[in-house]
């Protein structure tokens, strides 16, 4: 994940920062108890494919 483009990439339904977690390719926006998929290494910042954080993760 690019660090700049974390820089300017905010949470789609709080417009709050994000942070990278490297090893589930996710980014977490703890203000919406969501987390964002990465895929192919973009980010899918749509909030009906984010997992809430008190769900486990998907295995890979």
């Amino acid at each position: 994940m690019d660090h700049r483009l974390l820089e300017i990439l905010v949470c789609p339904v709080t417009k709050g920062p994000l942070e990278y977690d490297k090893a589930r390719q996710e980014l977490i926006s703890r203000s919406a108890g969501l987390a964002y998929p990465i895929r192919d290494g973009i980010p899918v910042m749509l909030e009906s494919e984010a997992r809430r954080l008190d769900e486990p993760a998907p295995s890979k």
